[in-house]
């Protein structure tokens, strides 16, 4: 038995390790999942550490932990605002997206590969989903900022198609287990997951909040004890009564941090360390679980399908998802390349190792192997592909005041707010005169392109400025009219 000095020692050598390779990722601007992988690597049975650890159990269990804080996180940083106008791409690409690249990564597989087409659709679903945390810390590395609304459209795709390749890979493992259910068997499975997961999600968040606002504990300190225990109650009920759990947590934090709460700045720190705590501990656990020298065996098969994924199959969803959008043909090519995979492709292959079918080894690893390829791939021409189709946007960023960070947000009258105006909102054109604000509020600051406007009352507002304003709190909702406002007609045609 391993003495539980040499456990926490370890345990504490690689937290720090990790946390000092995410300073570094932060410099270098490579994703800090590819070095937190390669020290999971490293300490494995194939690396230097020599650990041998074979437990897909205890990864996925693990994997699954993980990935309920951090989509919770997700939601609970995700503003309604910034996503509002670009919901039904979101959805589009989460859904119709996540199928089609499902869809074509199985065709391929199946006709050079010699997968079955339900091995093939099992592989395309558990590779199917995106990670955009890779993206943005390369872009905040070196100080690019995307375009109107080509953020949060990637922040709300990639916090929201996790369980949708969830459900398509559940599904084709219980057909791959059960051929004689036939593919119709699919659509109820479906249908309760995805309407479960939303229901109870949205029902959940608001009750998170209400009981939070209600409850009075003694403590401070059991506010984020509390909030942990009802995000996993929130996935277990989710998924007992046949919901999407991962689908519900994003949700119930969308809906609780676009809400007011008690302590709500402190929670959401909180839960900010939280999901970097479960990404460690999830790409190391991952790390230890793959054996480098199977790599190489699949490295051809991996490459090639690699390649298929990032060059035809993740464009083609793309194209497909947002076809009745009014998104340019630039951006479209931009989303297409910043389709990254992340941690959950490898925790999803984790559910054919445990439930012992063929080729589960071989996916396994494979699944590994495009993980790699496509951020060694595509992380480092990301901000050259910015620049080169014209997608980026160096711009001011404001930092928040050191009173909002000390202070509770009911100790303060004004609140610091900012807007990034859309491309077709009303107030564009506009000067600063013609608003006619509401009497105590105050535009202090544009950001526009790289410079800082401070304004004055014949300034004009033009698309993608970000507007920083001084605001009581009973004004957020009339000033968010002001700035984020779009005509009736122009939302009826995207």
């Amino acid at each position: 038995m391993i003495p539980i000095e040499l456990i926490l020692l370890f345990s504490g050598a690689f937290l720090c390790l990790s946390i000092f390779a995410s300073k570094l990722a932060t410099y270098s601007g490579m994703p800090a999942l590819l070095l937190f992988l390669g020290l999971g690597m490293l300490a494995g049975s194939d690396g230097f550490g020599g650990i041998s650890f074979d437990y897909p159990s205890i990864v996925q269990a693990i994997g699954v932990v993980a990935l309920v804080f951090i989509l919770f996180s997700g939601g609970l940083d995700t503003k309604w605002e910034e996503i509002k106008p670009v919901v039904r791409r979101g959805i589009s690409l989460a859904t119709l997206g996540v199928f089609v690249t499902a869809l074509s990564v199985a065709v391929f597989v199946h006709i050079f590969f010699g997968f079955t087409l339900y091995e093939g659709f099992l592989l395309g679903a558990i590779i199917s989903s995106t990670d955009a945390a890779a993206v943005f810390t390369i872009l905040r590395a070196k100080s690019v900022h995307l375009r109107g609304r080509l953020k949060p459209l990637l922040e709300l795709e990639s916090g929201s198609n996790d369980p949708m390749a969830v459900v398509l890979m559940l599904g084709m493992l219980s057909l791959i287990q059960k051929p004689d259910a036939g593919l119709l068997s699919l659509i109820p499975f479906f249908v309760m997951q995805m309407s479960f997961g939303a229901f109870l999600g949205v029902l959940t968040g608001q009750l998170m909040v209400k009981i939070l606002n209600t409850v009075h504990l003694d403590y401070d300190g059991l506010y984020p004890v509390f909030t942990l225990a009802l995000v996993s109650l929130i996935y277990s009920v989710t998924t007992y009564v046949g919901g999407n759990g991962f689908l519900a947590v994003y949700l119930a934090g969308l809906v609780m941090g676009n809400q007011k709460f008690v302590h709500q700045r402190s929670l959401l720190r909180f839960h900010d360390g939280i999901a970097w705590l479960m990404q460690i501990v999830m790409f190391l656990s991952l790390g230890l679980q793959v054996y480098p020298s199977r790599l190489v065996m699949v490295a051809p098969t991996g490459l090639i399908i690699g390649l298929f994924l990032i060059v035809v199959a993740r464009p083609l969803s793309v194209f497909v998802a947002l076809s009745l959008s009014r998104v340019t043909f630039r951006e479209k090519l931009f989303i297409s390349w910043v389709g990254l995979r992340g941690a959950a492709p490898i925790i999803l292959a984790t559910f054919p190792l445990l439930a012992g079918i063929d080729k589960a080894d071989t996916i396994f690893h494979t699944v590994f192997f495009i993980v790699l390829t496509s951020v060694i791939i595509q992380a480092p021409l990301l901000t050259r592909m910015a620049r080169w189709l014209g997608v980026y946007n160096t711009r001011y960023v404001a930092k928040k005041s050191p009173l909002a960070v000390v202070m509770d947000d009911n100790q303060i009258a004004n609140d610091l707010v900012e807007f990034t105006i859309p491309e077709n909102a009303e107030v564009i054109g506009k000067t600063l005169v013609d608003l006619q604000l509401p009497k105590g509020v105050l535009v202090m600051l544009i950001g526009r392109d790289a410079d800082i406007i401070i304004p004055n009352g014949l300034t004009q507002f033009e698309a993608d400025d970000r507007v920083l304003l001084l605001a009581p709190k009973i004004r957020h909702t009339q000033i968010r009219r002001y700035f984020c406002y779009i005509p009736t007609s122009d939302r009826q045609s995207e």
